[in-house]
Order: structure tokens, then sequence, then C-alpha cells
């Protein structure tokens, strides 16, 4: 038996396999509202034999794009949109993730084939916010939240987990990582706050763990959490950090650790090759006692399938792999001789000879 091809459950829902679908912005919606291009562009990965499906990092609150163009889940407009992305997906046979996020300092930015750096209000940018005024490299200064702003995110976020969950979306993943705003609150490198939000590690972890707690009151599905292991930067998060919050992110009833890395600082000295970030997931995995996600390069068949026979991961998140070839995981079956259902338009790509 194939370990990338055998299901999962987590919290009462089973997933079909472990070849899952990491989350990748798109830039492409218009008032946070999804439209066909996230249709086609999710639904091929699930007519493709994903196991799950993750929607790109969606705001909670408008400030809390990256882009003009993110999608949202602060309206019911925005909700009723995506159900008909959530019905297609089911459709395939397959399950559909949301990734609840906020920007923060990283708010209001160019989408990337449009160049760098802040929006203005005059093209429909706004003012960011942040942990504390320091910009991102040279992105503008970020208004520091104030105590009460801070204090009120959990319920935005926990607001935005149900209307995900009405449109449809079986699981919920809190974005904690790359430089965003929950990060920027985590990494003494972006939070030199002295309110009950900074300081020491119980301060600058306590806006993740009320924002677990909020959505976990809210919401009885599957909770995944993506954490930056480590900010590459001496002096930021670490590993060690990442391993301790993970702990309590766990008995607050998270699921799943998608662990990533990096984001919180322009230029990091990262030594990226394939798997550079299974490490990462391998450790949190054995020491915090839940759920991991690996991600980063990973792009062979048998590379995911030794990664999950080892255990140094429950489960491999892909991104770039399935951008190139969304049916992937089809491919990957075939390569490793597991049976997995295809969709009756495509049967006859079963012979690959």
């Amino acid at each position: 038996m194939s370990q990338l091809f055998s299901p999962i459950t987590v919290r009462g829902l089973t997933l079909p396999n472990r070849a899952w679908v990491s989350p990748m912005c798109q830039y492409s919606a218009t008032d946070g509202v999804p439209g066909d291009w996230h249709l086609v562009h999710l639904g091929q990965f699930a007519a493709g034999g994903a196991g799950l499906v993750m929607t790109e990092a969606t705001a909670v609150t408008p400030e809390g794009r990256i882009s003009p163009q993110d999608t949202g889940i602060w309206t019911d407009e925005q909700a009723e949109a995506w159900r008909r992305i959530t019905g297609f997906v089911h459709g395939q046979g397959t399950a559909i993730g949301m990734q609840l996020a906020h920007a923060g300092r990283k708010g209001s930015t160019r989408r990337p084939w449009e160049g760098t750096g802040s929006v203005p209000a005059q093209d429909g940018g706004w003012p960011s916010v942040g942990a504390d005024a320091q910009p991102f490299g040279s992105y503008a200064p970020a208004r520091p939240l104030t105590t009460d702003e801070v204090a009120a995110l959990p319920e935005a976020f926990a607001d935005a987990a149900q209307r995900a969950v009405d449109a449809g979306f079986d699981l919920l993943e809190l974005h904690f990582a790359h430089g965003y705003l929950v990060h920027q609150f985590l990494s003494p490198l972006s939070n030199s706050r002295t309110d009950r939000y900074g300081g020491d590690f119980d301060g600058r972890t306590r806006l993740p763990l009320e924002i677990a707690d909020a959505v976990r009151a809210r919401t009885g599905v599957p909770l995944f959490a993506r954490l930056s292991a480590t900010d590459w930067t001496e002096g930021g998060w670490t590993l060690d950090d990442s391993v301790r919050l993970a702990k309590l992110l766990a008995e607050r009833g998270v699921d799943l650790v998608d662990a990533s890395s990096g984001g919180n600082t322009p230029h990091p000295d990262i030594p990226v090759g394939p798997g550079y970030q299974v490490p990462f997931a391998e450790r949190i995995r054995a020491e915090a006692g839940l759920l991991t996600g690996a991600v980063g390069m990973i792009t062979d068949p048998r590379q995911a399938e030794e990664i999950l026979e080892t255990e140094q991961a429950d489960a491999v998140f892909l991104g770039r792999a399935l951008l190139r070839d969304p049916h992937w995981p089809l491919r990957a079956a075939n390569a490793l001789g597991a049976d997995v259902r295809w969709p009756d338009q495509y049967a006859r790509a079963k012979s690959w000879h």
C-alpha cells in the first residue's frame, strides 16, 4: 500500500490521499470575491486527484489582504461565491479547505506581475497595520494596532471561519506564517510591543492562541495552522519556538501544523534544495505530538512517498509541482502502483503506454 495514496482521517474527516494542494495566492479577485479563475484553478486540482484542495490566503478583513486582488471571506457575498467552488470540488470526491489570513504590514502591495511595493490609496490601496510600525523592506511603514484592535482579531477570524464552514469548506487553516500579521506578532524581529501582546514568548504567542481558541469554539471542523518554523535570521523566531507553540496549539484543538519557513525578513539566507523544509515537519511531529504537513520543493512521487514512509510528516503539500502538472497525483499514483479513483472523463488516459 502506498503511503501517499492511503487515506487519513482528521477529526472525523477522511481525506482520500495525502497529496495536498498548498495555498497559492492568485491575485485575481474583485473586492475579495472569487470568480471563474478560482473555480478553474482549484477545480483542476480536484479533477487531477489531489486529496485536499486548499484555497489561497483568504483575508478575514479588507485590510487583511496582501493585494487589492486577494480573495476574502468577510462578507456574505464572498461566502456565496465560494459555495460554487466547494460544490465542484466535492463533486470530484475530495475535500476543500480555506486558509484564513491577515497580511498585516505586508498588506496593500502590488500583485507580482505589476511590480513591487505598496499600493497608494488612489490605486485601491490602504494603510497597512502591524504588530509595530516597522515596515517590511521597502514597503510603507505600518500603523501599529492598538491593544483593543488586536484583541478584536480572534473574533474576526472566528466570523470568517463560520462563513467558510457555511459555504461548504471541510476544514480550515490559520495562516501564522510567511511574515504576515500573526507571524509579525510571533517574531522578536517584528514585535517590539510593550502591551500584553509583546515582550516574552507568552506575550508574542498570545494572539495566535486566542485566534485558535476563538475558531475552535465556533467550529468543529479540522483545524490546521501554517507556521514559519524559523525566520532564518539571527534573533528571530526559531524551530525551538515553533515546537513550543505547536504543543500549545495542539492543546487548543489544532489538528495539524503545516510547516513552512521564512517570509518575515526581506533577504534571509535560506539553503534551498529538494525537501529543505521537511526536517521542520519531522521535528514538530515528533516533539509536539500532532500531525504535520511537509512543504518545499517536493516534486517527485518517490520523494513524497519516502517522506511519509519514514514518518517525517503525515501529508505533503504541493505548490509549483501542481501548477506545472495539475494531474500530478494521478501520475504519481501510476508511478507508485497505487489504485486511485480517476474522473470518468479521464478514463481513456489510464493507459500510460
